[in-house]
């Protein structure tokens, strides 16, 4: 049994966060985020880029297109949404 829960604590409540471009703002208070990853082949170890889009809550419907934004993991909002927006990196021009 552990003596001290506040190890666990700290490793409990640390979030995913990931940098990615806002690709899509047509819906309400969610932008559609694309995250890209470098990754290399098990096999050829070609490296690879793999995107994912992922559903970002965005409270006050503030970025645009284009945009880089940092997004953080959280509880989930809808059936598809289980990032918010955490700030701004980038404005597009």
């Amino acid at each position: 049994m552990p003596e001290s829960d506040t190890g666990d604590d700290a490793v409990r409540a640390s979030r995913k966060v990931r940098e990615g471009i806002v690709v899509s703002t047509k819906m309400d208070k969610t932008a559609v985020v694309a995250v890209t990853d470098r990754v290399r082949h098990r096999k050829y170890r070609k490296t690879l880029q793999r995107t994912s889009r992922l559903h970002a809550h965005d409270e006050n419907n503030d970025v645009n297109e284009g945009d880089r934004v940092r997004v953080a993991e959280t509880r989930p909002q809808s059936k598809q949404k289980r990032w918010r927006i955490v700030d701004v990196l980038e404005r597009a021009r």
